[in-house]
């Protein structure tokens, strides 16, 4: 079995990597040729005298110490949590550090993504190498100055000192520090000497965020800038045949309209001008020739499950014989509609095209495949596009595709003009990225009261990736184990939605489970508990999961939500799953209310290593439990004729505020580092409730969203 670990790099192999790349996290050089100058904070403090220290650090001569967080900021916290990694290591005063997001830095930064919850669990070591590098050269500066051993000096809060009574402040000794060798060995602290990690620590954007400073993508604006709303082909698989603008250059502020590809672009002087102009363009489309008009998904992927065209994941022992010989056979089919990600802020993206450069700006979960596409795209040389991070509104996968900004790129090239493309809220439903609709067969072998025999059939819409991971639990748990997966190329555009892979399988097979304890006539914790042990001491290097931490888990939740010893009228459901190398347990108590199952308390326990920031912690569980919660209940999206039917909140349901439950979290306290938790609280949810639901109402429910299909008991198991 593999073990659950930080992504590590040696010491000697990272500082050479960097060096050859001309700079990183931990730099092989001279630190003042590493830091790049057009790195600028966001901040002000052109009062104060910094010295580049390195990629990530600039200190004062007053000791104030900015800190440049190179990731993506999606509200998952990174932009707080990643500089606590440095401060913490560099021993300074939370209160005298200023954060800056970084600008896409291919060279002295590494892996700048917002994405599958792992900025934490991949910059641990390295980040934390950076700080305490850093602070032991600025020891070595002092104990030079001294005239003393590095070895008799201590740091504390940006003050170092002596054993003879002699302190300098880290501002007094930066020039110095900056042109000394970099030290090869540096010791990391002891986790119980932590004074910043394990700490509430309060966004750092807090403050701009509640007083509505600008802060976002859609705040961003550069003088002679054109707003463009673009208008795009109104089903998937059409294409544009003609088009006549002649009332929409007549609106007041419209300043152009173009065609580019089978988009139409209006350029105005602010975003109602160029919104309205766009309701009024007359456009005719026509059906893609080379595309097949898209299918009734449902009847396509129920064909799919049904047939015989799968490939084949993961195959243990013997599926088959496992099936003939079996006394029982449990099979069951679960269905998930697509799904838009409707982030708070609707797609935007600026961007300025000129012969010498493209400077792109705006919310961007993938800034480096974004510049390297949009490069390809205007035939330009990468090292001429920049990209600037803004704080997003929510990204949840959607954001990791960089069509808007290529959109902007585009437009911005053909006009000459410095532009903002802004999606509407109508345009961000309907010409989006869904998370694809996927059913599930999963079928179980009984024999002697045991399960002999596990089958898991996936038929997805385009991709045979976006719902399966044929590693995780129970992988190894049965002997005769079988994943198979199958695709229907569809014209609908799908990608990762918030837990990709895992966010629906997760109420499959937990529901499952549920199910299969009652045809065993065994208590359903048990029964996951008993499987665990099966794992326990397995070498297979496929599983990704740990059975001892997700057996922590599970047995915490019992004990946490008093399984089973609620009052009468509250009705439990449990589910447990690990994804984005983090093992979550959660426990649903559920009530009825004029016969209608409410959700009214989430307890969850979490293992995710060292947690860094409770605080932000318990914030991304809490999100990621409430949306779980959500689209499992309400959730549903369809196309007819490959038109979206749903392009607002009018008619598309999101949870509500009233029917948010309490979310008690829980954490499992080790000394492992940490792992992902922007995702891995939302998959588990829809079994929990799905669970509860079954004991409250006595129905099994095998489709989402709950609320639609609980109307009709025969689409219920």
């Amino acid at each position: 079995m593999k073990s659950i670990t930080t992504p590590s790099v040696s010491r000697r192999s990272f500082i050479r990597t960097s060096a050859l790349a001309g700079g990183g996290i931990l730099i092989g050089f001279n630190l003042f040729q590493a830091c790049k100058p057009e790195v600028a904070p966001p901040v002000d403090i052109a009062d104060l005298n910094f010295n580049d220290f390195n990629a990530f650090i600039k200190i004062a001569d007053n000791g104030k110490v900015t800190i440049f967080s190179p990731n993506p900021e999606i509200g998952q916290g990174v932009k707080t949590s990643m500089p606590m990694l440095i401060a913490e290591e560099l021993d300074v005063d939370w209160g005298n550090v200023l954060v800056a997001q970084g600008a896409l830095d291919t060279k002295n930064f590494t892996r700048q993504v917002a994405g599958g919850s792992q900025s934490l669990r991949h910059g641990w070591e390295p980040l934390r190498q950076t700080g305490a590098t850093a602070r032991q050269m600025l020891i070595n500066a002092a104990a030079s100055k001294w005239g003393v051993d590095p070895t008799t000096c201590k740091t504390k809060n940006g003050v170092i000192s002596n054993g003879n009574g002699e302190t300098l402040g880290y501002g007094d000794v930066v020039k110095e520090a900056a042109s000394l060798k970099v030290p090869e060995n540096v010791k990391l602290k002891d986790p119980k000497d932590f004074t910043i990690i394990g700490k509430d620590i309060n966004n750092v954007d807090i403050d701009k965020i509640i007083s509505g400073k600008p802060l976002y993508g859609m705040d961003y604006k550069e003088d002679g800038m054109a707003y463009v709303s673009v208008l795009r082909p109104p089903a998937f698989g059409k294409k544009l045949n003609d088009f006549d603008a002649t009332e929409a250059k007549a609106v007041n502020g419209v300043i152009d309209v173009f065609k580019f590809g089978d988009k139409i672009a209006v350029l105005a002087e602010n975003t109602w001008a160029a919104m309205k102009g766009k309701k009024i363009v007359k456009a005719k489309w026509m059906n893609d020739s080379e595309l097949e008009n898209t299918k009734d998904h449902d009847k396509v992927l129920l064909d799919l499950l049904n047939g015989n065209d799968f490939n084949t994941m993961r195959a243990d022992g013997d599926v088959k014989k496992a099936f003939a010989t079996a006394d029982k056979v449990l099979e069951r089919v679960y269905e998930s509609p697509f799904l838009p990600h409707n982030c708070m802020e609707p797609m935007n993206f600026f961007a300025h095209v000129t012969a010498e450069n493209v400077k792109l700006v705006g919310p961007i979960q993938t800034p480096a495949g974004t510049a390297r596409r949009v490069a390809e795209l205007l035939d330009r040389k990468p090292e001429e596009v920049s990209v600037d991070m803004t704080r997003m509104g929510g990204g949840f996968g959607r954001r990791l595709y960089g069509d808007f900004a290529l959109e902007a790129a585009e437009i911005s090239n053909i006009s000459k003009k410095p532009v903002k493309v802004v999606y509407s809220r109508e345009d961000d439903m309907s010409a989006g990225i869904y998370r694809p609709a996927i059913k599930y067969k999963i079928s179980a072998a009984i024999k002697d009261g045991k399960l002999i025999g596990y089958h898991l059939k996936e038929a997805a819409i385009n991709s045979n990736m976006y719902g399966l991971i044929p590693n995780f639990f129970p992988a190894g748990a049965v002997e005769n184990y079988q994943v198979d997966v199958a695709k229907y190329d569809s014209n609908i555009t799908i990608g990762a939605w918030r837990a990709p892979y895992t966010n629906f399988l997760a109420f499959a097979e937990q529901s499952f489970f549920d199910e299969l304890a009652e045809v065993m006539e065994v208590d359903n914790i048990q029964l996951r508990l008993d499987l665990l042990q099966n794992v326990k001491g397995n070498n297979d290097e496929r599983i990704q999961y740990s059975p001892e931490r997700l057996e922590q888990v599970i047995k915490t939740a019992v004990e946490k939500s008093e399984w089973g010893m609620k009052p009468e009228g509250v009705y439990q459901g449990f589910s447990s799953y690990y994804c984005h190398n983090t093992h979550v347990a959660e426990v649903a108590d559920v009530v009825l209310e004029n016969d209608q199952p409410v959700v009214k308390k989430i307890t969850c326990v979490v293992d995710c290593g060292i947690v860094v920031n409770p605080l932000g912690a318990k914030n991304q569980i809490e999100g990621g439990v409430i949306d779980g919660i959500g689209h499992a209940m309400y959730g549903d999206f369809s196309f007819k004729n490959g038109e979206p039917q749903d392009t607002n909140f009018n008619t598309y349901r999101l949870i509500r505020m009233n029917e948010t439950p309490i979310v008690e979290t829980h954490f499992i306290e080790n000394q492992i580092a940490p792992t992902g938790l922007g995702e891995p609280t939302l998959p588990p949810a829809g079994a929990a409730i799905a669970n509860a639901i079954k004991a409250a109402k006595g129905v099994r429910l095998t489709k989402q969203p709950f609320v639609k299909n609980m109307k009709n008991e025969t689409l219920l198991g």
